[in-house]
């Protein structure tokens, strides 16, 4: 009994220096880092995404390249907006292919509860 105690104890102290310690420091720097990077890519995709559906570009290709870029960040909010519009823009233009990158986003970033429509 002594032993598991003294055992809990060790873990929990253990615990307290991961926490105080540079490895968790540089976790939350790489977090930061994450949420800036994410930032900046709803910053920059907005202006393309906004021009593909303002003018109703048809450019397969262009938009395909968008969505692959989008997919990466779709964890941020803003990208996932922006990933749905151009997703039901693109069901228009090429069902399939946008089964595809719907499908895509499910797989890399859903959860069963949830999904997009396209």
């Amino acid at each position: 009994m002594a032993t598991q105690r003294s055992s809990a104890r060790r873990l929990r102290v253990a615990g307290e220096q991961l926490c105080n310690t540079d490895g968790m420091q540089a976790i939350l720097k790489f977090a930061d880092s994450l949420r800036e990077l994410q930032r900046q890519a709803a910053q920059q995709y907005q202006p393309v995404v906004d021009d593909i559906l303002r003018t109703r570009s048809r450019d397969t290709q262009h938009i395909e390249h968008t969505l692959d870029r989008l997919l990466d960040f779709c964890g941020h909010e803003p990208v996932l907006q922006m990933y749905k519009k151009l997703c039901r823009h693109y069901w228009d233009i090429d069902p399939a292919a946008t089964a595809y990158y719907v499908n895509a986003y499910r797989e890399h970033w859903d959860s069963n509860e949830q999904g997009i429509d396209p």
